[in-house]
C-alpha cells in the first residue's frame, strides 16, 4: 500500500455478510426438514424450531454491542492512502473463508430433521436474521454519529470474519457517503447508476 495507507473493510458489511447464506440455507433445510416426520413429530419441531429461532436470533444479534460501541466512539479518522474495500469483495471473502462452516451448518441442520423436523433449518435461519439485526443496529448508530465505520482487514481473522474480535484496536471512520455501501451494509441504490 502507498504510503501507510490500509486496507478497510466496513464492519457492517463484515456482519452482514453471512446473514443471506445462513437464512436461505436455513429456509431450505426447515422446508426439507418439515418433509420428515422424525422423532417428535413435525408439530413439535416446528414449534421447537420457531421458540429457538427467536431465542438464536438474540442470541446472535445482541452480543458485544459495548465492544462495538466503544470501537465505533474511538474510531480515528482514515487516511487519503487508505483503501476502501468494495462491498461485494468483502462479502464474497467472508463466504469463502466461512464456506465449509455454512455447509457443515446446513448438513448438521438437515440431519437434525429426523429427530426433530424443521428445527436445525430454524437454528440456522434465527443466526441469518441475528447477523441482519446487528448489522441494521450499526447502520442506525453510522447514521446517529454520520459517520461509516471500518477496520482494518489485516485484523479480521483469517476467515475474513470478527470485525470487534481482540485482534481489533480501533475503527476507522469516513463520511456517510464513501464506499459503495449504505448504513448498515445494503447495497447502495446509487451505486447501480454509477
Amino acid at each position: 500500500m502507498a504510503r501507510g495507507g490500509q486496507g478497510l473493510a466496513r464492519v457492517a458489511v463484515v456482519v452482514r455478510a453471512g446473514a443471506a447464506p445462513m437464512w436461505w440455507l436455513g429456509v431450505v433445510a426447515a422446508g426439507i426438514g418439515v418433509a420428515v416426520p422424525g422423532i417428535t413429530g413435525r408439530r413439535i419441531g416446528v414449534l421447537a424450531g420457531a421458540a429457538l429461532f427467536i431465542v438464536v436470533a438474540a442470541l446472535v444479534g445482541l452480543p458485544r454491542r459495548k465492544r462495538y460501541a466503544a470501537l465505533s466512539k474511538g474510531a480515528t479518522r482514515a487516511g487519503r492512502n487508505d483503501i476502501l474495500q468494495d462491498r461485494a469483495v468483502t462479502a464474497r471473502n467472508w463466504r469463502r473463508g466461512h464456506r465449509w462452516w455454512l455447509l457443515l451448518a446446513f448438513l448438521a441442520a438437515l440431519g437434525s430433521a429426523f429427530a426433530v423436523p424443521a428445527a436445525g433449518g430454524m437454528v440456522l435461519a434465527g443466526a441469518g436474521v441475528g447477523l441482519w439485526l446487528k448489522a441494521t443496529w450499526l447502520g442506525r448508530r453510522e447514521r446517529a454519529e454520520d459517520a461509516l465505520l471500518w477496520v482494518r482487514v489485516d485484523w479480521l481473522d483469517r476467515w475474513g470474519g470478527n470485525p470487534a474480535g481482540k485482534a481489533v484496536k480501533t475503527y476507522r471512520g469516513t463520511g456517510i457517503g464513501a464506499g459503495d455501501a449504505s448504513p448498515g451494509g445494503r447495497r447502495r441504490k446509487s451505486a447501480a447508476l454509477v
